[in-house]
């Protein structure tokens, strides 16, 4: 059996919300193990991230995102023990590329030949550390001359999806690529991917959280899935707000406006037995998708079927209403319980409160801490696997 990959996720104040959560939880998903870092931090302590997104000015806006909890110790690092190096983009680069201590961990990643990845500004630090001179790379359009000045073959980015590999480099423009950025990754750390021919369906809605819709939806495109997303009343295109709930020593967690998550297929018309899987993330929209008899019968024609459910946070409050839980075990976020209990069903304590559960078709999860397991969940009963 090979050993496990391994690789390092370099974190900073104001880094790009989706641009660290997602590979880090996708990966950890695949079976790869991610340790998250920051300089002069140490393991459980945060990073605030930032949420950048286009919002029609003439430069994308910024609002704070989630606190993101590191996993391990930056002054502990040992280069030898990765397998590949993740540079999320946000603003931290900025300051990251003028400190000696990260751009001597960059260069030796890159020295050493192993797999490095960075995506929108995170090309500031391997600028920084001489590291694109004559090698192929895009960035966010704005990192243009400071990474021809640098040595780079420029390659211009047609959309803000745009990615490059050249040899063990990997760049990308923003989160909007991860879909080819993530899977550049994996395969150039010598996974391979099978069983990934599935459409997936998103059941979406205004304020729905923000990491339980992006982070499964990315990751299971960057394993090569065909995912759609819709939202009951909007079509293709169009958006859905979403919040930021997080964790922050009150009673109950804090609320703040997340991405705007654009859809990619249209509710009215769908023909749900072209979907092999269904998944509901939390937030607040399940309070009123579950008053939807359109969005009950949907949730009840993949039930009735047997094909994969994978419901998350609040979302249960959905399978709660459709009257499919009666039997089943599950589990859910704690104020949930209610709902879950009086639906039927055998209530499975989430604790700590990443666990997740699966149940005969239906998977589970309490909050987004859970992804990796239940991203992991729902592929197993897809068969959809990553070996090395």
């Amino acid at each position: 059996m090979a050993a496990q990959k391994r690789v390092l996720l370099l974190c900073g104040d104001y880094a790009e919300d989706y641009e660290v959560m997602v590979p880090f939880q996708a990966l950890q998903a695949y079976g790869i193990a991610v340790d998250a870092v920051c300089p002069g931090r140490r393991a459980g302590e945060i990073c605030r991230t930032a949420v950048q997104q286009g919002t029609g000015h003439q430069t994308y806006s910024e609002s704070r995102g989630h606190n993101f909890t590191l996993n391990a110790t930056f002054k502990e690092i040992n280069v030898s023990k990765y397998d590949g190096l993740l540079i999320p983009g946000g603003r931290a680069p900025e300051y990251l590329a003028m400190n000696e201590s990260v751009l001597n961990v960059v260069s030796m990643f890159s020295n050493s030949g192993k797999v490095v990845a960075s995506i929108c500004h995170g090309q500031l630090i391997l600028a920084a550390a001489g590291l694109v001179k004559g090698r192929k790379c895009t960035a966010y359009p704005t990192l243009k001359p400071v990474l021809i000045a640098a040595g780079c073959h420029w390659v211009e980015a047609e959309t803000l999806a745009k990615c490059v590999a050249d040899g063990n480099l990997v760049t990308g423009t923003t989160y909007r690529g991860h879909r080819e950025y993530i899977g550049l990754f994996v395969k150039a750390l010598g996974g391979i991917v099978t069983g990934s021919d599935k459409k997936i369906l998103f059941l979406c809605g205004d304020y729905m959280e923000d990491y339980e819709v992006m982070v499964p939806f990315q990751s299971l495109q960057a394993l090569g899935c065909t995912v759609d997303a819709v939202c009951p009343n909007k079509g293709a295109g169009e958006k859905c707000p979403t919040a930021i709930h997080d964790f922050e020593g009150d009673q109950t967690y804090s609320e703040k406006p997340g991405h705007y998550f654009t859809l990619t297929a249209s509710f009215e018309g769908l023909d749900a037995s072209s979907y092999d899987a269904l998944v509901i993330p939390g937030g607040r929209s399940p309070e009123y998708l579950a008053l939807n008899d359109k969005v009950i019968a949907l949730v009840k024609e993949f039930m009735a079927k047997g094909k994969p459910v994978a419901s998350i946070c609040h979302g249960q409050q959905i399978l709660s209403a459709a009257g499919v839980l009666k039997g089943r075990k599950c589990t859910a976020y704690p104020a949930v319980k209610l709902d879950v209990v009086l639906a039927g069903a055998t209530w499975l304590e989430a604790d700590p409160i990443d666990r997740c559960f699966t149940d005969g078709n239906l998977v589970t999860g309490a909050a987004w801490p859970g992804h990796p397991e239940f991203i992991s969940q729902l592929m197993a009963l897809l068969g959809i696997k990553v070996t090395f």
